[in-house]
C-alpha cells in the first residue's frame, strides 16, 4: 500500500488538506496526518483537526510521498521548520514524490527542492521566483514534484497524486464516484 505523508500546522487551508486526505483514503493510500504544533491543530478557517502524529515522530524511509497543503500561516511555518526541510530534501535525494499546493510551494523552494516549472496561489511567485511559474494549469508536474494552485484545484491535485502513487484507473474511479 501506497504511504503519503501530510505535514500541517495552524492555519492549514482545510479545503487542500482535507480533499487529499478524504480521496487518497478512498484510493486505498495511506495517509499519515503529521502535525507541527499540536496533535489538534486549527485549520485558516477555525476547523480542527486531529492529526495521526508529530512531526517529529516521522521518517521519511516510511513514506512514499509528501505532500504540503496551503494556508497561512501554515506555508511559513512548513518553510522555516527544520524538520520539514530536512525531510523534503531527503525526498528530493531519493528520488520520491514531493507536493504542495497553494502557498506551500514556498516551503519546497525554502529547502530547494522546487523544479524548474510550478504553480501556486497567484501572487506567492513573486516570493519564490517567476522563471518557471505557470498561472493557468490546475497542477505542474516536473519530474517527481507536483504543485498546484489552491482550493479550488485541490481535488484534481488530489486525483492526480492517486494516479501518481496508485495508477490512471484508481484515479479515473474516484473521479467517477466523487461526481468530479
Amino acid at each position: 500500500m501506497a504511504k503519503l505523508l501530510i505535514p500541517i500546522s495552524n492555519g492549514f487551508e482545510e479545503i487542500e488538506a482535507i480533499s487529499i486526505i478524504d480521496i487518497c483514503r478512498r484510493a486505498q493510500i495511506e495517509v499519515t496526518i503529521a502535525a507541527l504544533e499540536n496533535l489538534q491543530t486549527t485549520g485558516a478557517h477555525n476547523i480542527k483537526i486531529e492529526a495521526d502524529c508529530m512531526i517529529e515522530t516521522i521518517s521519511e524511509n516510511d513514506f512514499d510521498m509528501i505532500v504540503l497543503p496551503g494556508g497561512l500561516p501554515n506555508a511559513f511555518t512548513l518553510a522555516k521548520s527544520e524538520k520539514i526541510i530536512e525531510l523534503l530534501k531527503q525526498f528530493k535525494e531519493k528520488n520520491k514524490n514531493i507536493g504542495a499546493i497553494c502557498a506551500a510551494p514556498f516551503a519546497l523552494h525554502t529547502a530547494d527542492v522546487l523544479n524548474t516549472n510550478y504553480t501556486c496561489y497567484p501572487s506567492f511567485e513573486e516570493k519564490i521566483r517567476l522563471d518557471g511559474y505557470q498561472n493557468s494549469d490546475h497542477f505542474v508536474i516536473d519530474g517527481k514534484v507536483i504543485t498546484s494552485r489552491g482550493p479550488a484545484t485541490a481535488m484534481s491535485f488530489a486525483l492526480q497524486i492517486v494516479e501518481i502513487l496508485k495508477d490512471k484507473e484508481t484515479s479515473i474511479k474516484i473521479k467517477k464516484e466523487l461526481l468530479a
